[in-house]
């Protein structure tokens, strides 16, 4: 059973959130990514909340700016550093430390910074084909193919993105799913779950990219060959598992590369089936390589 709240949080946001399992118990947090929303880890929730399963309390919340969550009308309040805020506040009021930060694409993102900067917020950190930031400012400064896999993202922050991604019934959207593998997965249920979050708003998600300079450099923007990270900023010392779905065409799979320079504590599971939307394409997948790297650690 998915329990639905609202969690206000001291800085002002208010994140609304889906959940399984007692509190009290040793927490699970899945954070979601673009254009998605909480509803993505359902099945997840609900698995690991078993007692068979661990009995965790799981938890996901629609990251600000989607959903029902606080919507702050700024570009700069979807900033890494407020992202982060956000996320530690719920991880405070859920009653820290997590047993593991779960996260997929912009999800990704938020949790690789917070395990830099609040490591003892997290036992653990689990990311599914989200890059770590220096291997994505490596390649979107100078591999060819990143830029081009990630041209995407130059269209999203156009002005007119909201409008152009509504037309013709959200076809632009779809095809973020369709025309990268397929999905049988989207089912008409699954459409309409879509829609919702979609119908409510598409430009919290896209200050996301409007936000940040990680993106291709174009001739009139030089966005991520102008960002300088400093090492210390890209070091993550907690376990970490990384399942990546090797038919990702937006996030290549050299970003892999390297990145046991900044996680020195790394396991990496490569899925030669699985494009991007891995959680919707095999969840039962996604959930042993969870258990498993669950069950290393000490409970």
């Amino acid at each position: 059973m998915i329990e639905q709240f609202e969690q206000p949080l001291p800085h002002g946001i208010t994140l609304s959130c889906r959940a399984a399992g007692a509190r009290g118990r040793p927490v699970l947090m899945f954070l979601h990514g673009f254009p998605e929303a909480a509803f993505v880890w359902d099945g997840l929730l609900e698995h690991f909340a078993r007692p068979e399963h661990g009995g965790y309390r799981c938890v996901a919340p629609n990251l600000r700016g989607y959903e029902r969550s606080s919507r702050p009308a700024d570009v700069k309040a979807y900033r890494a550093k407020e992202l982060v805020e956000d996320i530690a506040a719920l991880i405070a009021a859920e009653g820290p430390p997590l047993e593991c930060l779960i996260a997929h694409d912009w999800g990704g993102a938020v949790a690789w910074n917070l395990a830099n900067q609040r490591p003892q917020l997290a036992k653990r950190l689990a990311i599914i084909n989200s890059p770590h930031p220096g291997t994505f400012w490596r390649d979107l400064q100078h591999d060819p193919r990143q830029q081009a896999a990630s041209a995407y993202m130059n269209f999203l922050v156009r002005p007119d993105a909201e409008a152009l991604l509504r037309e013709d019934g959200y076809r632009r959207l779809w095809g973020f799913f369709t025309d990268w593998g397929g999905a049988p997965w989207l089912t008409e249920a699954v459409r309409q779950q879509y829609r919702a979050v979609w119908d409510a708003g598409l430009t919290g998600g896209l200050n996301y990219y409007r936000a940040s300079p990680l993106r291709p450099p174009r001739a009139e923007d030089q966005a991520a060959a102008a960002v300088k990270l400093p090492r210390e900023m890209l070091a993550v010392q907690l376990p970490t598992l990384v399942l990546w779905g090797m038919k990702d065409v937006a996030l290549l799979p050299a970003l892999l590369d390297g990145l046991d320079d900044h996680v020195p504590d790394l396991t990496v599971h490569k899925v030669a089936d699985a494009s991007h939307w891995i959680v919707h394409e095999q969840p039962a997948l996604v959930a042993r390589e969870l258990a498993s790297f669950l069950g290393a650690a000490p409970r």
